[in-house]
């Protein structure tokens, strides 16, 4: 059977669901990492579409499942350590000075940002790769606060790990029913940017707030 052709009833052939097909049906394993590679590198690539069709591809035995998670994972890590390498290349000190020209924000909050990460930042690395969305993000203050290497691809290669092998069993499981992952994934995708927005508004609001508060007071 021909996955591309499975998938076809589901997706548009020019569809990110054909595409990622296509590179499974070619390369195997392999070209199911590069697909999820270059999701870390392009968050809009969804991997809750690329996992479960690979998942389903392991169902129709284009390839094995020790081979789509063996590849998958390698590719998350590939992926996460390149964004790693742009925040380490930016650097703490561009951080600085671009914090410093954006409005509404302190230094210090940059300040506490980076003392919460040295805290809590194993944990972060851990747990994001298990968030939509910030799965990919988190390695990039990874990389500027100068996580040691071996740690961060060590706690990339875990938390991408259980959530490649979840997507994949989910998408194996399922069959060709496999799109339906990525309907689920989605909605938690959109609960986490909305939270985040919401957030983002809210701190706004208390800045702008506070900054006029700060002038009243220096009036009086």
């Amino acid at each position: 059977m021909h996955l591309a052709l499975s998938v076809a009833a589901e997706e548009p052939q020019g569809g990110i669901a054909g595409w990622a097909a296509g590179l499974v049906e070619a390369f195997g394993g392999p070209g199911a990492g590069l697909a999820i590679a270059l999701e870390n590198l392009f968050p809009p690539l969804p991997s809750e579409v690329i996992l479960p069709l690979t998942g389903f591809a392991v169902s129709q035995g284009v390839l094995s499942l020790a081979s789509a998670l063996f590849w998958t994972t390698l590719g998350s890590v590939v992926g996460a350590v390149a964004l790693y390498g742009i925040g380490a290349a930016f650097g703490r000190e561009r951080m600085h000075a671009l914090w410093a020209k954006l409005p509404l924000v302190k230094a210090s909050d940059l300040v506490r940002t980076e003392e919460w990460f040295a805290r809590h930042g194993t944990k972060a690395v851990l747990l994001g790769r298990m968030v939509p969305v910030f799965r990919s993000l988190i390695s990039v203050p990874a990389g500027v606060e100068r996580m040691p290497l071996p740690t961060f691809a060590a706690l990339t290669t875990a938390g991408s790990l259980v959530w490649n092998t979840v997507l994949v069993m989910a998408g194996y499981l399922l069959g060709d029913r496999w799109e339906t992952v990525g309907a689920y994934v989605g909605v938690v995708s959109k609960v986490v940017l909305g939270l985040a927005a919401v957030a983002l508004v809210v701190y706004i609001a208390v800045r702008v707030r506070n900054r006029g508060s700060g002038g009243r007071h220096r009036r009086g």
